[in-house]
């Protein structure tokens, strides 16, 4: 019998074709605040089911719900993943990727990685860029554009406290000057604290937001690994949100158990954190349900050691009774795999009904599911007591076309304060606006 290894070997080496099982429950199923949550189906090959990245034919552009329109706010970026919109309504983008991280890449689960990443559309080198653009005449199209930073570290998250500007580089979080109005920042940035990174640093992105008083950064920092297989001891301050001091830049695990989370918005009614989080792969299309989810202070979220509150996942050995005992179940699912990144709360009057009060999450989409999943940005309804209050509705789709083909990936979603919700496609290159139909 073949060894895993030289199984998936021959996967890759085969074209890197669909292979694995196949869901048996809709995405559906696996929404909502009682996802289902079927038994692990952990296969000798892992479900591989890559939309190999081809970008938008000439015109292309996705489908927007009924009452909304889209078009492209920017193009021809160098992929563009995180979004961030300055008071005077100019829109940083942070043009990034991953960094090295050779001890990432060791041996054939690794070279498995590359050549998935590379052939979803993630391969390319980082731009290390920040790049400013504003659209000084409203009518929802950058006509300005320039190098706001530059010569970072796979920078992502960005937040402005004042006059400071903060950055989460992959292994730190700067902070630089800015005068409002500035098309440029030239001065060096000061690191305010380092962050875990090094030659593994599997999930690389890191988020940062400000609290409402300015005095705190919360910044997100993903695992090391999908449950834990390189060591526990290489999970030192990861799979988590730290809670970092502005003044002295002194830090505590705000949250934990949290495998990947990125998107991090204040809810406006109860103005209480919420985090979009990426949950584990490999143990079948069904499983696990990505989610997003309130965030306590002090709370465990699982993992690695149990999803979606206790569910054991006896893939991590030894356990710890304890900390499963702990496990807090998230509050909604938003499908299995569906890589779900951006995460930002609807304005008032900016989008028509049913878009106007909820969650805005931007979904990246699956390589671990058969058939896809994700690859839209999804609505959640939320009531005024700061809770989501009904089933998800698209907001956005259209971003593979009919042979799987991937023309765009959403990433980061944040509102421009001008009545429209801007996308980041790091495979399309493009922000696309989002906005009431006319």
């Amino acid at each position: 019998m073949r060894t895993p290894h030289i199984a998936l070997l021959l996967v890759v080496s085969g074209g890197l074709a669909a292979c694995g099982e196949s869901a048996r429950l809709d995405v559906g199923a696996g929404s909502g605040p009682s996802p289902q949550l079927p038994e692990p189906n952990k296969t000798l090959i892992p479900t591989v089911n890559i939309a190999p990245a081809v970008g938008w034919p000439a015109g292309g552009k996705p489908v927007a719900a009924p009452g909304t329109q889209v078009q492209a706010f920017a193009d021809k970026l160098d992929h563009p993943r995180w979004l961030y919109v300055l008071p005077n309504g100019d829109v940083l983008v942070a043009e990034t990727n991953g960094p090295a991280k050779p001890d990432d890449d060791q041996g054939i689960r690794g070279w498995i990685a590359k050549k998935i990443m590379g052939r979803a559309g993630a391969g390319v080198p980082s731009a290390n860029r920040i790049t400013l653009l504003r659209d000084s005449n409203n009518d929802g199209v950058a006509d300005t554009r320039t190098t706001f930073l530059e010569n970072l570290n796979s920078p992502f998250g960005m937040t402005l406290v004042g006059n400071d500007f903060y950055v989460a580089d992959t292994d730190r979080l700067l902070r630089f000057p800015y005068e409002p109005g500035a098309t440029s920042i030239k001065a060096p940035g000061t690191p305010l604290v380092d962050l875990p990174g090094g030659p593994l640093n599997h999930h690389w992105t890191k988020n940062v937001i400000a609290s409402a008083d300015g005095s705190k950064l919360y910044v997100t920092v993903g695992s090391n690994s999908n449950v834990g297989e390189n060591g526990m001891d290489q999970e030192k301050g990861r799979a988590a949100i730290w809670e970092v001091d502005r003044a002295s830049g002194e830090h505590r695990l705000f949250a934990s158990g949290l495998r990947n989370p990125n998107g991090l918005a204040w809810e406006p009614h109860s103005g209480q954190l919420w985090t979009a989080v990426n949950e584990r792969d490999e143990i079948g299309s069904d499983l696990v349900p990505d989610y997003i989810t309130s965030v306590q202070d002090g709370g465990f979220y699982g993992w690695p050691y149990s999803y979606y509150g206790q569910h054991v996942d006896v893939r991590v050995q030894p356990q710890d009774a304890n900390l499963v005992a702990k496990a807090i179940a998230p509050d909604y699912a938003v499908g299995p795999h569906t890589a779900s990144l951006g995460l930002t709360f609807a304005e008032p009057g900016a989008l028509p009904a049913p878009f106007d009060q909820g969650a805005i999450i931007g979904q990246h989409g699956s390589w671990n599911r058969k058939p896809h999943s994700g690859y839209k940005v999804l609505f959640v309804p939320f009531s005024t007591a700061g809770k989501p209050a009904g089933k998800p509705i698209d907001l956005l789709t259209g971003f593979l076309d009919k042979d799987e083909n991937a023309m765009g990936r959403p990433v980061g979603v944040v509102n421009d304060h001008r009545g429209g919700v801007l996308v980041a496609d790091d495979v399309g290159n493009v922000i696309w606006r989002v906005s009431k139909a006319q």
